[in-house]
This record gives C-alpha cells, sequence and structure tokens, in this order.
C-alpha cells in the first residue's frame, strides 16, 4: 500500500478496561491510540461479554447502527451495538452485543471451567457483527487488523462473502497471533453453520477437517494478507502454517513491546501490506 493506508479497524477479543489486562487486552488499548497518534483514523471493535458494566463504563446502545438479524443455523439473532469512550485516549469502542451469546458471567468458559458449546456460533456472530457494522458506518478500513481467536473468521468473510462490497474493495487484513488458542474443540458443524454468502463450508477446508482451535487459526492465516506475532507462546504448528504462507511477516519483539517502539513497527508494517 506504500504510506496510502489511512483506516485502521481493529478487531479485538478482549481491551482493557473493560476486561483485566493481558497481552491481547493491552495491545487492544494502547494500539488504537498510538496508530490514531500517528494521523491515521481507526475504530475498533470487541464482543460486549456480559460481565462488563455498562454503568461504570457509559455503554450505550447505538439505535441507528442495531436492529440488524444475523442468521445461524436458520435462527435469527438480533446485533445490538453499544459504544464506550475511552476519554484520555479519544478513541471509541464499538461493542458487538446479543443476548444469546454475550450476557454470560464468564468469557469463553462457564464457572466450572467447560467450554462454551456455542463458542463456534458466537464466533460467527463476533464476525459477521462486525463487518455488517462497518459497511452501516460508511466507513472503508484499508487495514482490518484482527487480535485473539473469535476474531478469527473475518479474514475468511472478508475474501469470500464480502469480497464484492465496495466498502472493503481496499481492505487488507492483518493478523496477529498469540498463545490464546482454545485447546477444546468446536462443534464439529462449525464449517457448515459458518457458511454465508460467498463464503462455502468447503472454503473452510481445515474447519471441516477438525473444527480446532488450531485449525480456526490455519483458516485465518489462509485469508490474511500479513502476519504478526503478537506473542511469544504461539503453537507451534499455527506458527508453522504461518510462515508456510510466505506473507509478509513481522517477529515477536519483546523489549519492543515492553517500551512501546512496537507501535512503529505495525505503523510500517501497515503501509508494506
Amino acid at each position: 500500500m506504500a504510506e496510502n493506508v489511512k483506516k485502521v479497524l481493529f478487531v479485538n477479543s478482549e481491551m482493557y478496561p473493560y476486561l483485566p489486562e493481558s497481552p491481547i487486552a493491552n495491545i487492544a488499548r494502547q494500539l488504537p491510540q498510538s496508530i490514531q497518534e500517528r494521523k491515521k483514523e481507526i475504530r475498533s471493535f470487541m464482543p460486549r461479554y456480559g460481565f462488563i458494566n455498562e454503568r461504570k463504563n457509559q455503554l450505550h446502545e447505538v439505535i441507528r447502527l442495531s436492529g440488524m438479524n444475523i442468521i445461524i443455523s436458520d435462527i435469527d439473532h438480533p446485533l445490538i451495538i453499544k459504544v464506550a469512550s475511552i476519554s484520555a485516549a479519544r478513541i471509541q469502542v464499538y461493542f458487538i452485543d446479543n443476548e444469546d451469546y454475550f450476557r454470560r458471567k464468564f468469557k469463553f468458559e462457564d464457572a466450572e471451567g467447560k467450554f462454551y458449546a456455542d463458542n463456534d456460533e458466537r464466533a460467527i456472530f463476533f464476525a459477521r457483527g462486525v463487518l455488517e457494522t462497518t459497511k452501516k458506518l460508511r466507513w472503508a478500513p484499508d487495514i482490518i487488523h484482527c487480535h485473539g481467536w473469535i476474531s478469527h473468521l473475518v479474514p475468511a468473510y472478508l475474501k469470500k462473502a464480502y469480497k464484492d462490497d465496495p466498502i472493503f474493495s481496499s481492505s487488507k487484513i492483518v493478523l496477529s497471533l498469540y498463545g490464546d488458542t482454545p485447546s477444546a474443540p468446536f462443534s464439529p458443524n462449525f464449517a457448515s453453520k459458518a457458511a454465508f454468502g460467498g463464503l462455502a463450508a468447503e472454503d473452510l477446508q481445515y474447519l471441516g477437517k477438525e473444527a480446532t482451535g488450531i485449525n480456526l487459526a490455519k483458516t485465518a492465516i489462509q485469508y490474511a494478507d500479513g502476519i504478526i506475532l503478537g506473542g511469544p507462546d504461539v503453537s507451534g504448528e499455527i506458527l508453522r502454517s504461518a510462515r508456510a504462507r510466505k506473507l509478509p511477516f513481522l517477529n515477536y519483539n519483546g523489549e519492543a513491546m515492553e517500551n512501546g517502539s512496537y507501535v512503529d513497527a505495525y505503523n510500517a508494517f501497515y503501509d508494506s501490506i
């Protein structure tokens, strides 16, 4: 893109201060602010988990963006969009919400540590919800940067289901990989549930073979335009899959993460895709 990147969409599984500090949550908080300070426009999305205190964090529904239904397995699921501001950073955060999928006291596992049986559908709903909301905003991102496994269907949807949409005609996917890959399996019919528009179950060959967190990551890698190692603990199998694609690749730098200089590397990476 050679320095033509002006708009960056961040798709995050978590973000501080709405969730506790973690590698993903901290990057999701600091990176959009820092990229905005480098004169790029940004939008940032995450799920509205049920344990996020709406009053404390001043979330409110955006009526003009809400009201759409997303159909998964022939069932309509209302899409609700909420927004909050981090005033110190001068950024807004959009929350993808739905009573069936995100009004829970825990993130991906129940109180007994059991992986939610519908986590596949939650990932489908989140990915489609982000892209549909971006369309409604009429905001065309140059880069879509995905963080966390629940964002891993965004690349496939962008390249297949939304490939002819003018909003996304110039969008490139940057995929950050972390050590958050679920060890528990997803529903075995994940691929068929995810099929939508121009995305067929056959386009999700890894998930069709076996619906695991590793294969979900491989699916994201398959449709990405650039890969960033966001942490030092990425699965070896995922890392090998990422390197095999021969895509633009940015290695993890622990020192840069500590001192914040990773932002300039990420910013340059966006411009190089």
